[in-house]
């Protein structure tokens, strides 16, 4: 091929992928998807030990500052038995709407920066979907315990772990003692779920960990799992 030729087919095709280029620059990103229904966040706060106190008194002003927002269906403060500075905020929201604009407000933003000087870790805030819940304004009893579990499976048994969740909580909401069973699914991988539960007392926690449901269900994700299944307890800040 005589280089003139050639030179010309060069430019030609350098001035098509120009062109192509430009015209995927032009196109705008689609919008993410919105998200329908209830919002439920939970947020995993670990202070400094000495500020443990401040912590909870942070966090309980933020509820109540919340609790008052428009779209707030619930806003709960967790404290975890034996390790006291390490807290969770479980929180509903009417709407993705209601939601995104809480946490653009001044709330949200004054709780994270005040958190920030105290703090032994970054705030983990998951953001979820309802995926086996029950009524939204279910409501424990004085002395409950709470137990919040984050379950990860592996993306390919995805599905697995949301017929085994869902039957988890259908079976949990039956036994002896249960005042609340949730399972959350997050928006941005939906093969990671936190499950809440709260129980009126630790024996009734014991009683349910033995039961052949429960434990059936450990053994169907305990091939599935991609992390260790933490479950972790707390009691209500008041």
């Amino acid at each position: 091929m005589r280089p003139f030729v050639r030179s010309l087919l060069l430019g030609l095709l350098l001035t098509l992928v120009g062109a192509l280029g430009d015209a995927g620059a032009q196109t705008p990103a689609p919008p993410p998807a919105v998200i329908e229904g209830n919002i439920y966040s939970v947020i995993y706060v670990e202070v400094m030990p000495t500020s443990a106190a401040d912590g909870v008194a942070l966090l309980k002003r933020y509820r109540e500052a919340t609790r008052k927002e428009d779209g707030n269906l619930r806003c709960e403060v967790v404290q975890r038995i034996g390790q006291p500075h390490q807290l969770v905020v479980v929180a509903a929201w009417k709407d993705q709407a209601t939601f995104e604009a809480h946490r653009k407000g001044a709330t949200e933003t004054d709780m994270r920066e005040k958190i920030a000087a105290i703090r032994n870790a970054p705030t983990d805030e998951r953001v979820h979907t309802g995926l086996a819940v029950g009524p939204i304004d279910a409501k424990p009893a004085m002395g409950a315990v709470y137990v919040v579990t984050h379950v990860d499976v592996i993306p390919p048994r995805k599905d697995d772990g949301v017929a085994a969740v869902k039957q988890l909580a259908d079976d949990s909401r039956k036994g002896d003692g249960n005042l609340r069973f949730e399972v959350v699914q997050q928006t941005n991988r939906p093969n990671h779920f936190t499950v809440v539960e709260i129980w009126k007392d630790a024996k009734a926690i014991d009683v349910h960990s033995m039961a052949a449901t429960t434990r059936l269900f450990r053994d169907k994700l305990a091939p599935a799992t991609g992390a260790l299944y933490d479950e972790r307890m707390y009691k209500a800040v008041d």
